[in-house]
């Protein structure tokens, strides 16, 4: 498989964060998470009358975070560095945010509880996977999306702005802007009026 090959000087972090293969087995990527999810316990044992401390884990957790948006905990994240959030945004308990790749929320976003954004994808050849080959495709969430609880948001998929995504409902494909969308997989099943 060409993207593991020998010849390729680059480290696991610039792999990872090319899309391309990588092994996250790696002292600096292992360093970068381990940092990040000190954070994420941190954010995960305050209170909700913690909120300015709240606010300072999440901007040194997160590559940005806009103002007036809350993240209930608990909150799960790879590196959270990769992870950007507009405005005014709300977050129901137990995200799960993996953000090998960018993960890109809009602005006015509402996510239900236990939404999963899965980034990380791996070999479907069992042999690379065996080795510990993974890479990650990202996902960027409109302005003003809904996503219903437990909703999963798979990787590579952009989500159109002013669009929901029902409870439960997996998406796998991109989604355009102003549409209801439900099931496993994902279907549109209403256009929505501007």
């Amino acid at each position: 498989m060409a993207a593991t090959e020998s010849d390729d000087t680059r480290t696991m972090r610039e792999r990872m964060l090319a899309g391309d293969l990588y092994i996250a087995d790696d002292p600096e990527l292992g360093e970068a998470s381990t940092a990040a999810l000190d954070l994420m316990d941190a954010y995960n044992a305050t209170t909700v009358r913690q909120g300015p401390l709240r606010r300072r884990l999440l901007e040194e957790l997160l590559g940005s975070i806009g103002e007036g948006t809350e993240i209930r905990p608990p909150f799960y994240v790879d590196y959270g560095s990769q992870i950007t959030i507009g405005a005014r945004c709300f977050a129901n308990f137990g995200l799960v945010a993996l953000d090998v790749a960018r993960i890109t929320i809009g602005d006015d976003v509402q996510l239900g509880p236990n939404v999963q954004l899965l980034t990380p994808t791996h070999p479907v050849d069992p042999e690379p996977r065996r080795q510990k080959w993974e890479a990650a495709e990202p996902i960027t969430i409109g302005d003003n999306v809904w996503l219903g609880g437990g909703a999963i948001v798979c990787p590579g998929v952009t989500i159109g702005e002013s669009s929901v995504v029902g409870a439960g409902a997996v998406v796998t494909k991109d989604l355009p802007a102003n549409v209801v969308a439900v099931g496993n997989p994902a279907r549109v099943i209403r256009h929505l009026d501007d």
